[in-house]
């Protein structure tokens, strides 16, 4: 409305003045003119005995309203009866068009008190038309009232939808519960589905939604308008009886004027108060869907609460019977313990008796017994004093052989390693000394051969240790000072330099193998160190004793010097050492360990960090072990930089490539921001790319680099994994809610319900074979296949779990579509993501493992699956063909049959092997049972694999000694 007003204006003239209403976009006017004697007559003196005359209505003059086609016409003309006809309608603009009789007639005194007397009525008018505006607002404002009122009921029913969700969810969980109970419980759960009645709900639904409806009714806007319509009426009535005195002519001008800006503004309110009803009536209709919405729900709501409530009965019911059945069992126990006591006092009074005759038979033969030797003791009397000097003569002897002998056996013992004292003693003190060292507290010839004490397990540098430890800094070192002397190291002196360790910092594999193979060199006796960058998003809750050291170390990236903070800790007890670089782009601090679009260089920069680091410590390791493309750079940087031109050249590398599927490649100029000069390395023969010349390939072997690797065949070994039979191990595996063993399976049924309650599948059929799989969802692992096995199993009547994630966006997606349509089901249950809690109850509950990879060069999946009892389904390649074999092929001795194996990559493939393996499942349980024993018997452990590391070791460095010597 107040955009379509435009202007209101009034002109003046000698005639008189023109108002002109500008009101959607039709002009309205108000003219009131005068004769040229208008001046003169107004200053003369009025009659108050002149006759009124009437004004006649002419083309220039009378008293008329001018408006448009589409308005309600109204005329007010002033009479004889002194009668003023007014508006028909509240709603019509108001105009006033007032001239002369005629052009010789003047106005007289009389006619100009009539016309003051209208306008005074008019304003009369406008109060009474304010006083129903204000009516208005009153009955908008109780409609708003009525509004807020039914806002706050809809509040209300989505409060109660709220509790009727949680609720909901607390019948889902008394569900699972109910489920632990036999058949009277199903059957009732049965029952009550087939008793849902959907007419009762849609006529209770339509019930509600009259009743909400009808109690929702605003007032009417018909009876609003109604209402201001009498109230018009009774003002145009009243019109005709009122007149007053006029007190001054130029004073009821000027309000005539204002009584027209009030009239204005009144249309403008009531075009405000129409458009809010209208917007009322739309909210209200919208309130109005979803009181109905909320009726239904309500419904819904009703009846789930009353199948609630039976259920509880009946789970009341239940616990009761149960409650007096562990009574009488209690009572049972009691009487079968008093019975046991019986039948012990019975078996004791039986042996007493047995044991009295036996020892008066006893006594009377000791008796004859002891008189002899009282004769024999009066001759021997004589013999006895004789060898009494001969015996203080023999404990003199024998007291001085007893000192010398102590004195032989504690230089001995000083010599002879200390074994009873665990790893994680020993990687402390490594990580003390070399603490020491890098802060310069200690020299470096110093910190070698300390180090070297605790490589030989030294006895003195464990009492020294334990001396020192109320003691100062300063103190305990002068004491660690004392003991040096020119020892020989024992063993190999290894350090790991890679991305990932389990558990602390695991991804894949790797993890596993670099945690596994420290421990299993460990225990051969080799000093064996860990160096990690530390990722922000690493475990830190297992590592032990973490603290930084005080000092930053500088390594070159980028043109220039970065600084680098060093912390110490032990996990699974070795020694490591993690490097967080000071570096603006913040490398290890982004949530993950992998899949940043700059890996190329946050790993380049940690390599080069990783070997600052060593030669600041003084260290002078024998082998430096890198793994995977992370920190293959660790080799060019060595042999370029390092031990040229820095005099770090004790160590051999050994490089390990735990998947040739992924490698760092970069453009040629990426190798100049770790130090390393492109135009040298970027060469065929040594780390250009083979599919694009003016790129890098930090591993420089693998898919397109079949060449390279037969140039390098010499320098190649193949070493089958091992796994970590400390971490994994059913029988003390604290993950598992029961442990057990190869010889006692009955924990492994116990961990399959307890991981069914957990994901909530259903356990009603302790018989239906489980199906796990753990990976990461990426196309090496065979997706396609994965997900064919979900809907295979299902429909060999198996139940099936998946735990992982895919880092690749459209496989994720996939597979959350998946567990979406799988996500309330009986038997399947996908979980995208890792959680080595979970991992370990999967592997515990499942009686089958599916691994249908396309490629795998080791894996360890397999060999984890079989550890526990869950029996191979793999696709025979890599490692997989290496490890599992198939139980009906006769090639392979029996005693090696351990799994069910397919050999092509699709979907008829997989089908042979599973197919298999459920019928083993079902139709032999006694074979299966033995099957699953054999693998779990099967020796996976590191001790194999780190004897062929241990060797390759040894050659390398004893090459590396004859090449020196000659």
């Amino acid at each position: 409305m107040a955009s379509k007003l435009r202007t209101c204006f009034m002109c003046w003239n000698l005639s008189g003045f023109n108002c002109v209403n500008h009101h959607n976009g039709r002009n309205r006017v108000v003219r009131v003119s005068f004769p040229a004697s208008c001046e003169m007559r107004h200053r003369a003196t009025f009659s108050s005995q002149h006759k009124r005359q009437q004004i006649k209505p002419s083309a220039e003059g009378g008293l008329r309203q001018n408006q448009d086609e589409e308005d309600d016409a109204a005329e007010v003309s002033l009479n004889n009866d002194d009668s003023v006809e007014n508006l028909n309608d509240a709603t019509a603009p108001l105009a006033i068009n007032i001239n002369g009789a005629e052009q010789a007639e003047q106005l007289s005194g009389r006619q100009l008190e009539d016309l003051l007397g209208m306008i005074k009525n008019a304003e009369k008018n406008i109060l009474l038309l304010n006083e129903a505006r204000v009516r208005s607002l009153e009955d908008l404002e109780k409609i708003l009232a009525e509004k807020e009122a039914l806002q706050g009921e809809i509040n209300v029913l989505e409060t109660r939808l709220a509790e009727t969700d949680a609720q909901i969810k607390v019948a889902n969980q008394e569900k699972i519960h109910v489920e632990l109970l036999e058949g009277q419980l199903e059957k009732l759960r049965n029952e009550l589905a087939q008793k849902e009645s959907t007419e009762g709900k849609y006529s209770e639904l339509h019930d509600l939604q009259n009743g909400g409806l009808s109690d929702a009714n605003p007032l009417s806007h018909n009876d609003s308008i109604h209402s201001l319509t009498e109230e018009l009426n009774s003002l145009r009535a009243e019109n005709a009886s009122l007149k007053n005195t006029i007190e001054s002519f130029k004073t009821q001008l000027s309000d005539t004027k204002n009584n027209d800006e009030r009239l204005v503004a009144l249309e403008k309110e009531r075009s405000s108060l129409e458009s809010a009803l209208k917007d009322l009536e739309s909210k209200l209709s919208i309130s109005q869907d979803d009181v109905s919405k909320i009726s239904t729900l309500t419904v819904e709501y009703k009846d789930l609460w009353d199948k609630v409530e039976n259920l509880q009965s009946l789970l009341d019911k239940a616990t009761k019977q149960a409650d007096q059945a562990v009574i009488v069992l209690q009572q049972n126990q009691d009487l079968r313990r008093k019975v046991d006591k019986l039948e012990e006092s019975l078996e004791e009074a039986n042996i007493y008796k047995l044991s009295s005759d036996k020892l008066q038979k006893y006594s009377e033969l000791m008796q004859q017994k002891l008189k002899l030797l009282e004769d024999r003791l009066q001759k021997t009397d004589e013999e006895i004093n004789s060898y009494v000097q001969l015996y203080q003569q023999s404990v003199k002897e024998f007291q001085d052989t007893l000192d010398t002998l102590k004195e032989e056996s504690k230089k001995g013992n000083l010599e002879e390693p200390v074994e009873d004292m665990p790893w994680e003693f020993w990687s402390q003190l490594l990580l003390l000394i070399d603490g020491w060292k890098l802060e310069k507290k200690i020299s470096v010839d110093d910190a070698s051969l300390l180090r070297e004490k605790v490589w030989k397990r030294d006895r003195r540098i464990i009492d020294t240790y334990i001396a020192c430890k109320k003691q100062s800094e300063q103190e305990a070192i002068s004491a660690f000072l004392g003991l040096l002397s020119s020892a020989t190291s024992p063993g190999l002196h290894v350090i790991h330099i890679a991305a990932e360790m389990a558990p602390v910092a695991k991804v894949g594999g790797l993890g596993d193998v670099v945690s596994g193979l420290g421990k299993a060199l460990q225990k051969k006796g080799h000093l064996v160190e860990i160096v990690l960058p530390k990722y922000d998003c690493m475990q830190y809750d297992r590592v032990c004793d973490l603290r930084a050291l005080d000092v930053l170390i500088d390594s070159y990236f980028d043109r220039q010097l970065y600084k680098n903070k060093i912390w110490v800790g032990t996990v699974e007890g070795l020694p490591v050492y993690f490097i967080e670089p000071h570096h603006p782009d913040k490398f290890f601090w982004r949530g993950e360990f992998y899949g940043e679009r700059d890996d190329f260089r946050r790993f380049s920069f940690f390599s080069r960090a990783a070997l600052e680091f060593l030669l600041r410590a003084g260290k002078k390791p024998d082998i430096i072990h890198c793994h995977d493309w992370q920190t293959a750079f660790i080799a060019p940087l060595y042999w370029e930089i390092f031990a040229p031109k820095k005099g770090l050249n004790s160590a051999r590398i050994c490089f390990t490539c735990h998947n040739f599927e992924y490698q760092g490649t970069a453009a040629a100029s990426e190798l100049e921001s770790c130090g390393l000069e492109s135009h040298r390395l970027n060469r065929k023969d040594r780390m250009q790319d083979n599919s694009s010349h003016d790129r890098v390939n930090s591993v420089k072997g693998g898919r397109g680099l079949h060449s390279t690797l037969s140039v390098h065949s010499k320098k190649l070994i193949g070493i089958i994994n091992g796994i970590d039979t400390d971490a994994w191990n059913p029988a003390t595996d604290a993950f598992l809610p029961v442990q057990y063993n190869a010889t006692d399976l009955q924990g492994k049924a116990e961990n399959k319900q307890a991981l069914g309650r957990n994901l909530g599948l259903s356990s009603t059929d302790v018989r239906r074979p489980l199906v796990g799989c753990i990976t990461r969802l990426v196309p090496q692992k065979g997706v396609h296949l994965i997900r064919h096995a979900i809907y295979l199993t299902l429909e060999l009547g198996g139940q099936f779990v998946l735990l992982g994630s895919s880092p690749v966006p459209h496989i994720q997606k996939e597979f959350e579509g998946i567990a979406n349509h799988f996500q309330n089901h009986d038997h399947i249950r996908l979980i995208l993501k890792y959680d080595e809690s979970l991992s370990h109850a999967i592997y515990a509950a499942s009686d089958m493992f599916i691994i249908p990879s396309i490629f795998e060069p080791c894996g360890l999946t397999q060999m984890i699956s079989m550890r526990y009892g869950a029996i191979p389904i793999v696709r025979k390649t890599g490692g997989l063909n290496d490890s599992v074999f198939d139980v009906d092929d006769d090639t392979i001795p029996s005693q090696f049959r351990n799994g069910f194996t397919f050999v092509n990559a699709d979907e008829q493939g997989l089908n042979g092997a599973l197919v298999r393996a459920f019928n083993l499942f079902n139709n032999n349980p006694e074979g299966w049972k033995q099957l699953v024993q054999k693998d779990m018997n099967i020796d996976f452990s590191w001790e194999t694999s780190s004897a062929q590391y241990e060797e390759l070791y040894l050659k390398s460095v004893a090459r590396a000694k004859a090449a020196k010597g000659a």
